[in-house]
């Protein structure tokens, strides 16, 4: 009994954030099967930011640097094929957490998510330095030597912005482990 002498108190909780999902137009909610509520969680914006910041990588490294592959040497394949697989697998989650929650609770809790982030923020960071240390040796020299030659300043926004991303993904992968540790 509880005070007053009135019956037990029941009050539901909710596991989720699905009663919220979808998109709110005019006095409904639409696509209620969308969890949109997860890109304003910390791990939804980490997610979101891994994912745009791959793909700005990915295409400054295609589009300025591909002409210059030979004299950029493997630290350009590497940085390439680091954000190429970081991005798909970063998108393909994302996709996933957006159209379900389940999958949200279930990847995130798993092992997958930790090693996934641990392991691309060693390879974001490892490429970063390879990148810079090739992009400073190689074409420092020709970027002084030969007025708008914009290939230098792109490879460096990239090892930058690889550097960075390194540190978004070492985050995630923090923060999974806290999630996987608690069993959630």
């Amino acid at each position: 009994m509880g005070r007053n002498g009135t019956g037990p108190v029941i009050r539901m909780s909710s596991t989720g954030t699905h009663a919220a999902g979808g998109v709110e137009c005019c006095y409904c909610r639409c696509c209620t099967c969308i969890h949109v509520e997860f890109l304003k969680t910390p791990p939804g914006l980490l997610k979101l930011g891994e994912t745009i910041v791959s793909g700005l990588i990915q295409s400054l490294l295609i589009n300025y640097g591909l002409k210059y592959s030979t004299t950029i040497g493997s630290a350009f394949e590497g940085s390439l094929t680091t954000s190429s697989a970081c991005f798909l697998t970063s998108a393909v989650l994302l996709a996933c957490y957006i159209v379900s929650e389940k999958s949200y609770r279930l990847i995130r809790s798993s092992i997958f998510e930790l090693m996934f982030n641990a392991l691309a923020s060693f390879l974001y960071l490892s490429s970063a330095s390879y990148l810079a240390f090739s992009t400073k040796l190689f074409l420092l020299p020709e970027y002084y030597i030969r007025p708008g030659f914009d290939v230098y300043p792109a490879m460096s926004a990239a090892y930058i912005m690889s550097g960075f991303v390194g540190i978004l993904h070492g985050a995630d992968a923090y923060f999974s482990y806290r999630h996987y540790k608690s069993g959630r």
